[in-house]
């Protein structure tokens, strides 16, 4: 009874590794492609003008990247693990404390593992995709004009929560607005709209930050909506900014 007892305490207890790593792979929405207006004329003034892009098909995450699915990685490439937040967390809230070049170097590795090809999410992407794509009604936020039903951010958590816990979007995407910023592929320049291309814009050529998106448990709304820019540094880390993945393919 004691040796049958021990197996069942080690079961329990059984390292990240040794779940299959398949069944923690992004769950990937399509993005049918097609025109909209970019930006926002009452908004901050990099998201000024308001202009007109093209975006082309695209596959992104239906949730913000988890602790799990971090997780597979940190045991594939023997990266350790981030540094916990205060507030704590479970396998299934959005991973936190990543810079840019940890969510390129998932990215990577997400691209040698299933031979198709991630990436972070460019800005015209993901505010495409934050409206609702071709099935956008308009909202402020991803989803709604009022954020509480869509969005966890400030004073209304402690810290980040469960991805997926409030309504989706208009293409049953999670979570665009709120739990914890999302990095993009895009160098940040405050003028890119009076000069950004039609078609797939994909930010400057260089620049000293990366844009984040969608704002963050401890956010106010404001800066939550849809259109609203962060630029921060590529090494920043902190306990509100994690991504989500984009697929080309």
């Amino acid at each position: 009874m004691i040796t049958r007892f021990l197996i069942i305490v080690t079961i329990a207890w059984l390292p990240v590794r040794s779940l299959p790593a398949q069944g923690r792979e992004p769950e990937m929405v399509f993005v049918s492609g097609g025109r909209f207006m970019m930006g926002d004329n009452a908004g901050d003034k990099d998201e000024k003008p308001v202009h007109q892009v093209v975006i082309k098909s695209f596959l992104i995450a239906k949730t913000e990247t988890t602790v799990a699915q971090w997780a597979d990685f940190c045991a594939a490439t023997g990266r350790r693990m981030p540094e916990a937040p205060w507030f704590g967390q479970k396998e299934d809230h959005p991973v936190v404390n990543v810079s840019w070049d940890d969510a390129v170097a998932y990215c990577f590795w997400l691209n040698e593992k299933t031979g198709k090809h991630y990436r972070l999410p460019t800005e015209s992407e993901w505010e495409f995709a934050a409206r609702g794509g071709m099935k956008s009604k308009g909202y402020i936020y991803s989803g709604a004009d009022k954020p509480d039903s869509v969005a966890w951010f400030s004073g209304r958590s402690k810290g980040t929560m469960p991805v997926a816990q409030k309504l989706p979007n208009e293409l049953g995407l999670y979570d665009m607005t709120g739990n914890v910023w999302e990095w993009c592929s895009d160098w940040y320049d405050p003028g890119y709209y009076a000069i950004s291309p039609e078609k797939d814009p994909t930010g400057p050529p260089q620049g000293i930050f990366y844009t984040l998106r969608g704002g963050a448990w401890d956010i106010g709304a404001r800066n939550c909506r849809n259109t609203y820019r962060n630029p921060l540094s590529p090494t920043s880390r902190n306990h509100n900014k994690g991504f989500r993945v984009a697929c080309s393919d």
